[in-house]
């Protein structure tokens, strides 16, 4: 879904230094987007864009806040789930 070259402009990220985390961090936001929607086929090319965004917003998260230890609550992202609400699959 998303792309190592889309997610390191999002990130600023220049060099390959640090692809192979990247590419983990874009594996780890796309699966977890796909858990949150409650999605039973893997997330594609086509996925609208607002999905593209959350997980993009997850993977800066991801990267932003790699080496973070904290002994305060998180919060949950309010605009990760705004952006995706709409797409999710809720059973009943």
């Amino acid at each position: 879904m998303l792309t190592l070259t889309e997610t390191k402009v999002h990130l600023r990220v220049d060099g390959t230094a640090e692809d192979a985390s990247i590419q983990a961090m874009i594996d780890a936001a796309t699966a977890a987007t796909g858990d949150y929607l409650n999605a039973t086929t893997a997330l594609d090319e086509t996925a609208a864009a607002p999905i593209k965004s959350a997980t993009l917003l997850m993977v800066a998260d991801l990267y932003e806040n790699r080496e973070r230890q904290s002994e305060q609550q998180l919060y949950t992202n309010r605009t990760y789930e705004r952006l995706l609400n709409p797409y999710r699959i809720v059973s009943v």
